[in-house]
């Protein structure tokens, strides 16, 4: 088709007007696979909106394989929409909550499946590996430099960074190299994946009280051997660790002989303003620096990273030959096509544009209910605050009853007695989203603020 679809825009709905284009379009009947659709440029003149506009709704349609570009031919429907079923028909197996609006999830709706398979292949085309080395793929390292320079503002060297399984596996082996009897402080609450790392590799875990604006290092205690934090979005309360308090917990570190772990699972995604340096940059001698390709692109991968000082790096390194324990390859040299690519980069404009207008149904759907949120504007989760464990627990177990599933503080503290529900908006697809929202909406209007 040539002509212009009949969309209806309303232009005083909250939702933006890119999503309610690519919805209107997903959802138009009378489109089949083989139509064509207008260019962004005449669509935007026939519906009197920015170009903008239509470029974002055809990324997003593009990104979910329901239409495909042609170079110089033009942009065409490849996939029929099927309607979603309402939240409350679906049910997977074992009778689970059919939508996952729990935090920590990637959105792989976003991801460029052509892109997926491309870097794949360009994986695949490598040689197979007849030895290995300790501190990852050198590709994959050279990819994660430019990554976390562009990105992060970190400056690193490829000899600085060391491949990881993820997070909470970068965590274990750091507490692998730590003194018998060692004490590490955590935020509480704080993420509980790493708790669990720390106590299987035999470390007393210690609770650090957090407030809005993240660790409270006044209350970090001595004799400590490191500190596990995740300044830039605290998990799961949100907050941005300011200025003062970074430098405050560098001079501590420094003059007490611990070490920090940064944890950076999600600093690519902020929707505002540039976050602050990270502390690594800051303080490269006793900092360590953690990020994910999970909370990006996705836990297949299997693959995270770190950057260290000399001393940890080098630890790191003779522990793994020592032992033959070294993360896969196979997510390092796909992550590195992706890169090579750009489609790294592309994925990541994509997902930003996605992930703050989800972000912006979801506050609008806890704000329609009188309750509020806390959490800066970055990452792809929130946390609406409820007077008690009790309230907590009522509405976790009302949304279950409607089919979506919510995390909750209680899941995430050690001592800390807050209550709230912690709302991730990554995991679903977006025509599931509508649904799930407005379920949260009901049940939080029937709670106690």
């Amino acid at each position: 088709m040539t002509d212009a679809p009949p969309v209806v825009l309303d232009r005083g709905s909250r939702v933006p007007l890119a999503v309610q284009l690519a919805d209107g379009l997903r959802g138009a009947g009378w489109l089949r696979p083989g139509d064509r659709l207008p260019s962004t440029r005449d669509l935007a003149r026939a519906l009197g909106v920015s170009r903008t506009v239509t470029a974002a709704a055809y990324d997003q349609l593009l990104a979910e394989g329901w239409v495909a570009g042609r170079r110089g031919v033009g942009t065409f429907v490849v996939g029929a929409a099927v309607p979603p079923r309402p939240v409350a028909d679906r049910a997977p197996a074992g009778g689970g909550p059919g939508v996952d609006l729990r935090p920590g999830a990637p959105c792989a709706e976003v991801l460029d499946r052509a892109a997926w398979r491309r870097a794949w292949r360009a994986a695949g085309d490598r040689p197979p590996d007849t030895g290995y080395d300790a501190a990852g793929d050198p590709a994959f390292r050279g990819a994660v430099v430019e990554h976390l320079l562009r990105h992060r503002g970190l400056p690193a060297d490829p000899d600085d960074v060391l491949a990881a399984a993820g997070t909470s596996a970068a965590v274990a082996e750091l507490a692998a190299l730590l003194r018998p009897g060692a004490r590490v402080g955590v935020e509480d609450p704080g993420y509980r994946r790493a708790v669990g790392a720390l106590r299987a590799a035999g470390v007393e875990v210690v609770p650090v009280p957090v407030d809005d604006d993240g660790l409270v290092v006044d209350a970090v205690p001595a004799g400590l051997d490191a500190v596990y934090c995740t300044p830039a979005h605290q998990f799961p309360l949100g907050g941005r660790l300011p200025a003062a308090r970074r430098t405050a917990l560098v001079q501590r570190a420094r003059a007490e002989g611990f070490a920090v772990w940064e944890d950076d699972y999600d600093g690519e995604l902020r929707y505002d303003v540039a976050p602050l340096p990270l502390l690594a940059a800051l303080a490269p001698d006793v900092v360590v620096h953690l990020g994910t390709a999970s909370k990006v692109l996705t836990p297949t991968l299997g693959l995270g990273w770190l950057v260290a000082p000399p001393a940890v790096r080098d630890g790191l390194l003779q522990r793994r030959t020592a032992t033959g324990q070294r993360p896969g390859r196979s997510g390092q040299r796909v992550f590195a096509a992706l890169a090579a690519s750009g489609d790294l980069a592309r994925h990541l404009r994509r997902l930003r544009r996605e992930l703050a207008a989800r972000r912006d149904l979801v506050r609008t759907a806890v704000a329609a209910a009188g309750h509020g949120c806390v959490g800066d504007a970055a990452g792809a989760h929130l946390v609406v605050p409820l007077p008690d464990r009790g309230t907590e627990t009522e509405a976790v177990r009302a949304l279950a009853g409607r089919g979506v599933a919510v995390g909750s503080l209680a899941e995430q503290t050690l001592t800390d007695p807050r209550a709230g529900l912690v709302v991730g908006w990554a995991a679903p697809a977006r025509a599931e989203l509508g649904p799930a929202l407005s379920a949260l909406t009901e049940v939080l209007a029937g709670v106690s603020r």
